[in-house]
């Protein structure tokens, strides 16, 4: 052996070394691991099916490659439960080696990741939970769905101008709803409305029945509706069995009451139900009308608002490894995240560089029958709205 290849074959051997004890597989600089935790099981199972549907359509749509980093999926299910996500989320950062974690339907299961996303310095994308107060729990969290506050701006404003005064409240009591019942209250009173009662309902099995009869006896001329996810469905059934839906009470409310996941099935008692949302399947846009295409076609249902957040969370990621030229170092990637923006199926969209939460447009909608089906067709729009 030469001096000379002996030299070479020593820095190998030393740079082999080097990297066996630091624990970074060559694997993992050539693949940047996604930990995608979401609720794939229990009541919140369909914001689990919808952020997935819309993360896989985007690498559907756009490779499994980003500036010539392979994008690798590791799915989880987090239960429901705050402490099975943390620990899921600390057996992806130690065990799987991931770069990115992702996902996040429900707020405490965010809350609850977020000190191992600081600690870690890893990225933690948030697709689905929306309480405003996420973000500030780590420098290492982005979102791509919606703050609580913020889709409360298009329904506020346009109540009192359509005649609306004296208005009763109901939200399901925990962090996001009462959020949203300040949100709402205060733009609303600012606009000379009166708010005559704040209702809460309990999150674990809802019974309206109760707090429906007192938005009966309390006589508002609007009720004003916030509720998960997937519980709209719930609450039109015991409104319409309770008579409200005839009692001259307008009903209002946030998209999450008119979901396009479950508006078929609420059926038509929701035709000219107007709320304020960030997203619509009858957005009309020609991205949209793509998006909502495949969407049907890869998952076998409409996507609603998470789905679009899921989708849109893969597209930060993809832009954000093309800035950084594939470095998918934690403050390269959040650095790049900052300031980022592009045209999301529902509509211009960015992420704020002071807070790290999405700016977009809000909009007021009214439920319409079109070809056979119900949506919420879009009617005012307020314009990049950030975090109030």
């Amino acid at each position: 052996m030469t001096a000379k290849l002996r030299v070479t074959w020593l820095r190998f051997a030393t740079a082999a070394l080097a990297l066996m004890v630091s624990g970074a597989p060559v694997y993992a600089q050539e693949t940047v691991k996604v930990g995608l935790i979401l609720p794939l099981t229990g009541p919140f199972a369909p914001t689990g099916r919808q952020i997935e549907g819309g993360v896989r359509l985007y690498m559907q749509q756009h490779g499994d490659k980003a500036a010539g980093k392979k994008i690798e999926l590791i799915v989880r299910d987090d239960g429901n439960v705050a402490d099975a996500t943390k620990r899921i989320a600390q057996e992806l950062i130690v065990n799987e080696k991931v770069s990115v974690l992702a996902g996040f339907g429900l707020t405490p299961l965010a809350l609850a990741t977020a000190p191992l996303s600081a600690e870690a310095k890893i990225p933690q994308i948030i697709m689905g939970a929306a309480t405003a107060i996420i973000p500030d729990r780590s420098p290492y969290i982005v979102r791509t769905s919606m703050v609580t506050n913020q889709i409360t701006v298009g329904i506020a404003d346009w109540a009192p101008k359509s005649g609306l005064k004296r208005v009763v409240t109901l939200v399901s009591d925990f962090a996001p709803g009462i959020d949203i019942e300040k949100a709402f209250s205060e733009r609303f009173k600012a606009s000379g409305g009166e708010i005559i009662e704040q209702l809460r309902v309990p999150l674990a099995n809802p019974d309206f029945a109760p707090f429906l009869q007192r938005v009966r006896d309390a006589k508002p001329e609007g009720l004003f509706v916030f509720v998960p996810a997937g519980v709209g469905s719930i609450f039109m059934k015991q409104f319409v069995e309770r008579g409200l839906d005839k009692s001259g009470i307008k009903l209002i409310g946030t998209g999450d009451m008119t979901d396009d996941d479950i508006l078929n099935n609420i059926g038509d008692v929701a035709l000219g139900l107007i709320t304020s949302h960030h997203y619509s399947a009858a957005h009309p846009s020609a991205l949209n009308k793509t998006f909502v295409a495949d969407f049907k076609k890869t998952n076998k249902m409409r996507p609603n608002f998470m789905g679009v957040g899921g989708y849109d969370g893969m597209a930060l990621l993809y832009k954000a490894l093309e800035k950084t030229k594939g470095n998918a170092n934690g403050d390269a990637l959040v650095a790049a995240m900052k300031g980022m923006s592009w045209e999301s199926p529902r509509g211009p969209i960015s992420i704020d560089p002071a807070t790290r939460d999405i700016v977009q447009n809000i909009y007021v909608r009214k439920v319409e029958k079109k070809d056979g089906e119900l949506y919420n067709v879009e009617f005012q729009t307020f314009n990049a709205v950030k975090k109030p």
